[in-house]
C-alpha cells in the first residue's frame, strides 16, 4: 500500500473532523441545542466511509468494471429522484433516507469516472471515431449533468464536465472531438446565465471582487475578512469569530477560510502541501498501473480531487465565483466525505496491483 498516499489522507481526515467541530459548534448549539450535533453526524459518514473504503481495498476493480454500466444508470435515476423530494435553500439536490440526507451529484462524479475507465480501455472501442464517442457517452453523461443544473448544481456540473474532459484526453480523444463535447456544455450554461439569469447574480458579484474583493456578494466579504484575520498562525484553534454567524457555511463549503483563520497561512500551507502528497502519489500509481484500466481509472480520480481542491480554493480566496463545491475530506458532508475516502481507496487498491512499485 501507498503508505504516503494513505498517511497524508489520514492527517487531512483528522484535521477536518477538528475542524468541522470547532466551526460548527456554536451552530448547533445554536439551533439544534448540541454542540456536538454536526461532528457526531460526520462521524457517522467516517465509520461507514471506512467501512466502503475497506471493501474498495480487497475488491478486483477491473473485474467489478462491468457492472458499471448499471451502477451508473442507478445514479441516473437517484439524481432524476432528488426532484420528488422536499427543496432546501432552493435547491432539490438531496435524498432525504431518515435523519440522513444523500447528495446523488456526489456519487454520480465517481460512477461516471468508474464508468469511463471501463469502456474507454475496452480495445474494441475505436476512440479516434466520433461516433463511438457520442453513442455511449453523450446520452449517459449529458443526462446526468442536464439533471445536476436543474437541481441547480452548477459547481458539480462544471468538476464533472473538467473530470470527463481529462480522462477523455488523457485517453487519447482527439481535440477537435473534447471541442464537440466542451462546447455544448459551456454554450448551455453561458445561456442559462447570461440569458435565463441562472446564478447570473454571482458572477456579477465575481466580477464586482475582481477589483475589490470587499464590492463583492457577502459571501466573499466574509471568506476574503476571514482569511485576513489569521495571520501568518492564526487566531488559535477554536478562537475565530467569523463562525459566530457572520462567515456562511464556515463548516462546509467556506471551511477553508475558516481553518485560514485560526491556523492561519501555516495551517493552509500544511494542508496544501499534504493536497499535494495525494495528487502527486495517486498521478504516480495510475502511471504505474499495468493496463489502460488502471490508469485512466488512477488518473480519473486523482483529476477529481484535484478539481474539486482547485475549485473550492478558488472560491474561498476570490478567483473563481461562489459555488458550492466542497473540500475532499475536510468539508462536512456526509456524501462528499463518503467519495472522498473511497476516491483515496481506489488509488490505495490501485497501488496494491501487481506489478505497481508505488510507495
Amino acid at each position: 500500500m501507498n503508505r504516503k498516499l494513505f498517511y497524508s489522507a489520514l492527517v487531512l481526515i483528522v484535521i477536518g473532523m477538528v475542524m468541522v467541530y470547532s466551526s460548527s459548534s456554536v451552530m448547533a448549539e445554536s439551533r439544534f441545542g448540541s454542540h456536538i450535533y454536526f461532528l457526531k453526524r460526520q462521524m457517522l459518514w467516517l465509520l461507514f466511509a471506512i467501512l466502503a473504503g475497506a471493501v474498495i481495498l480487497r475488491l478486483d476493480l477491473k473485474k467489478t468494471a462491468v457492472y458499471s454500466v448499471p451502477i451508473l444508470l442507478v445514479m441516473l435515476v437517484l439524481l432524476a429522484a432528488v426532484f420528488v423530494m422536499p427543496a432546501r435553500n432552493g435547491s432539490h439536490r438531496w435524498l432525504f433516507i431518515g435523519p440522513f440526507s444523500v447528495q446523488p451529484s456526489e456519487l454520480f462524479k465517481l460512477s461516471v469516472l468508474y464508468y469511463l475507465a471501463f469502456s474507454l480501455s475496452q480495445k474494441k472501442r475505436d476512440i479516434r471515431d466520433l461516433r463511438q464517442l457520442l453513442i455511449p457517452y453523450a446520452p449517459l453523461i449529458g443526462a446526468g449533468l442536464l439533471l445536476i443544473i436543474l437541481e441547480p448544481g452548477l459547481g458539480s456540473a462544471l468538476t464533472i464536465t473538467l473530470t470527463v474532459i481529462a480522462v477523455f484526453f488523457l485517453a487519447g480523444v482527439r481535440l477537435f472531438h473534447l471541442a464537440a463535447f466542451a462546447v455544448p456544455v459551456a454554450t448551455l450554461i453561458g445561456f442559462m446565465v447570461f440569458v435565463l439569469g441562472y446564478k447570473k447574480a454571482r458572477v456579477a458579484d465575481y466580477l464586482d471582487a475582481i477589483n475589490d474583493p470587499l464590492a463583492g456578494s457577502y459571501q466573499v466579504k466574509q471568506a476574503v475578512l476571514t482569511l485576513g484575520a489569521g495571520g501568518v498562525f492564526g487566531a488559535g484553534l477554536g478562537d475565530g469569530r467569523q463562525k459566530l454567524f457572520f462567515l456562511p457555511y464556515p463548516h462546509t463549503d467556506f471551511i477553508f477560510a475558516t481553518i485560514g483563520e485560526e491556523l492561519g497561512f501555516a495551517g493552509l500551507a500544511i494542508i496544501m502541501i499534504l493536497f499535494y502528497v495525494i495528487i502527486w502519489q495517486g498521478r504516480k500509481i495510475a502511471l504505474y498501473q499495468p493496463d489502460r484500466f488502471g490508469y485512466l481509472l488512477g488518473m480519473g480520480v486523482t483529476a477529481l480531487i484535484f478539481i474539486s481542491v482547485l475549485i473550492n480554493v478558488g472560491v474561498v480566496t476570490c478567483l473563481l465565483p461562489t459555488t458550492g463545491i466542497p473540500l475532499p475530506l475536510l468539508s462536512y458532508g456526509g456524501t462528499s466525505l463518503l467519495v472522498s475516502i473511497v476516491c483515496i481507496a481506489i488509488l490505495l487498491n490501485l497501488s496494491c496491483r501487481k506489478g505497481v512499485m508505488v510507495r
